[in-house]
C-alpha cells in the first residue's frame, strides 16, 4: 500500500526540484501545498489523509490539537534540528516519529545586512527609481563604519554578526542574560547592561530564540531607550518585539527606523502598517530561504522518510 506524504509551505514552488525525490517516489505518493492553510481547521481537514507531514520549520504549528487530529499520521519531518511549535510530548504518545534535517551556514547573517544596507543606504529604493527613469539621485545615505553595533543575544549567529560588524569597523557591544565579558572580548564585542544595550547602539540587531522568557523581551521601555535616529533590526522572531510598541515608536518618529524579517502573524497581513512605513523595511522571513539550504533540506526529508519506511529512522528528534 502507498503512503501518502504532504509537504507544506513550499511558498516558492521548489521542493520538488531541490533535491532528487527518486529513493520514495516508489512508495510515497507526495502532495505538495504552496499556500499557508489560513487556520487550524483548514489544515486539520486538508492534512487528515496523509501518514507523512514535512514541515518548513515553525510555519504550520503542530500543537497537541493537531497533532491529535490527525489519525493517520505517523512520520512528522521539519527542517531543521528542533521546531518549538511541534508538540513533541504529543507526538510521541500517538507514536508519531519527528525527525529534522540539517542546515546549510547561517543564512539569517546576509539579510541582517541586508536589512541595515537598505536603511542606511537606500540600495533597493534607489535601484526601484532607477528602473522607473528617474534621474540622479534622491537619497543621502549613511556610512555604518564608526556606528556602534548593539546585539542582543550573543550566541553562534549573534557571534558572527558580531565578527562582520568588525569588518566594517562598526564598535560592537553585545548583552544577554547569561554573557560573560570573557565571552564577549573573544567575539570582539564589549558586554553592557541591558539598559546600556539600547541606550548606546546606533543599530540594534536581534539575535535570542523566541521562548516564554524572551516573549516581549524589547517593549516599550527598551525602545524608549534608543537615540531617536537608531535602526531596529530582527530577523529572530516577532514575538520577541512589543509590535504595539515598535509601531508606536516609528509611527512618532522617536527612532529612526526598523528591518524586519519577522512578525507576529506571518505571512504578514496585506494591510499592515509596517508595509506603508517608509522608516521600515520588510522582508518575508528570508533569513533561512537559500538554494543551498533548501538543497539540505529536502535531500534530508527525502532520507528521513527513505529510513523511517526501511524501519531505521534518522535525525530523530526528542529522543
Amino acid at each position: 500500500m502507498r503512503v501518502r506524504c504532504a509537504v507544506l509551505d513550499d511558498y516558492q514552488k521548489v521542493a520538488l526540484s531541490s533535491a532528487d525525490w527518486s529513493p520514495v517516489t516508489g512508495d510515497v505518493d507526495v502532495t505538495v501545498f504552496n499556500a499557508p492553510f489560513g487556520s487550524p481547521a483548514a489544515a486539520q481537514k486538508a492534512l487528515e489523509p496523509f501518514e507523512i507531514v514535512c514541515l518548513m520549520r515553525e510555519r504550520t504549528p503542530f500543537p497537541r490539537s493537531m497533532v491529535e487530529a490527525l489519525p493517520n499520521l505517523k512520520l512528522l519531518i521539519t527542517t531543521g534540528q528542533a521546531n518549538r511549535a511541534i508538540d513533541l510530548a504529543a507526538a510521541r504518545e500517538r507514536g508519531i516519529t519527528v525527525c529534522g534535517t540539517a542546515s546549510f551556514g547561517n543564512p539569517t547573517i546576509g539579510i541582517v545586512f541586508g536589512l541595515i544596507l537598505e536603511l542606511t543606504r537606500r540600495i533597493g529604493f534607489e535601484n526601484a527609481r532607477m528602473k522607473a527613469g528617474e534621474p540622479l539621485q534622491a537619497t543621502v545615505g549613511d556610512d555604518i563604519e564608526g556606528k556602534t553595533l548593539g546585539i542582543l543575544g550573543l550566541g553562534k549567529l549573534g557571534t558572527r554578526v558580531a565578527g562582520i560588524a568588525q569588518a566594517f569597523r562598526m564598535p560592537v557591544v553585545a548583552w544577554s542574560p547569561n554573557l560573560t565579558a570573557e565571552k564577549a572580548e573573544a567575539a570582539g564585542a564589549t558586554l553592557v547592561s541591558k539598559d546600556e544595550l539600547f541606550a548606546r547602539a546606533d543599530i540594534l540587531t536581534i539575535h535570542v530564540q523566541l521562548s516564554d522568557r524572551s516573549r516581549g523581551l524589547v517593549g516599550a521601555r527598551e525602545i524608549g531607550l534608543m537615540k531617536p535616529d537608531a535602526l531596529l533590526i530582527n530577523t529572530s522572531r516577532g514575538p520577541i518585539v512589543d509590535e504595539a510598541a515598535l509601531l508606536a515608536a516609528l509611527t512618532a518618529g522617536k527612532i529612526g527606523g526598523a528591518g524586519l524579517d519577522v512578525y507576529d502573524i506571518e505571512p504578514l497581513p496585506a494591510d499592515h502598517p509596517f508595509r506603508t512605513l517608509d522608516s521600515v523595511v520588510t522582508t518575508p522571513h528570508l533569513g533561512y530561504v537559500t538554494r543551498q539550504n533548501y538543497a539540505l533540506y529536502f535531500r534530508d526529508m527525502v532520507e528521513d522518510i527513505r529510513a523511517f519506511l526501511d524501519g531505521k529512522p534518522v535525525r530523530v528528534l526528542g529522543g
